[in-house]
């Protein structure tokens, strides 16, 4: 049976990427994913976009109990943590369980500064000048689209003049 490269975002699982392949025919100029369920036992191809979409890669860190997700896997039920991991998702990085307090902890402080990194990241993205231009005009385009929207539903109805016209003062 073949080590797990990968899991299902949503529904979990273990999944080996076997192959990738250029389409032909009809799925010609796109990338195929050849991958096995080792649940299942069943090969299956998919496209790489959606591969990229559905599947996350497993970590050397990830826990092999609940493959990263942080829950229970074995008794199926979402609302209660992993006891591999303790609901972190994560174990040592030789791969085995936190066994006291302390093992815990570094583990719980690698996410943490694996977190701070990725938000260091977006925030230093975010201070971009060509960003923030970006943003600023979304932003604009978003309350002109507004105020346009409201002055269509104005000119479309009803006034409150005779016969429902509109009194315009003239």
């Amino acid at each position: 049976m073949s080590q797990p490269t990968h899991t299902h975002r949503e529904s979990g699982g273990k999944f080996a990427e076997l192959q990738q392949h250029m389409g032909t025919g009809p799925l010609e100029g796109h990338w195929l994913i050849v991958y096995e369920d080792l649940d299942k036992g069943i090969q299956s191809v998919t496209t790489q976009d959606d591969w990229l979409n559905h599947w996350r890669p497993l970590y050397q860190d990830d826990c092999p109990v609940c493959l990263g997700s942080g829950h229970d896997h074995i008794k199926g039920n979402k609302d209660r943590p992993c006891g591999h991991c303790y609901g972190l998702g994560k174990v040592r990085v030789d791969g085995e369980a936190a066994t006291d307090l302390w093992e815990l902890a570094t583990v719980a402080t690698g996410i943490i500064e694996r977190q701070q990194e990725e938000l260091h990241q977006l925030r230093q993205i975010a201070n971009n000048p060509a960003v923030q231009a970006l943003l600023e005009q979304q932003r604009q385009q978003a309350i002109d689209d507004s105020m346009a929207r409201q002055e269509q539903k104005w000119r479309n109805g009803q006034g409150h003049g005779p016969g429902g016209q509109r009194f315009t003062g003239d």
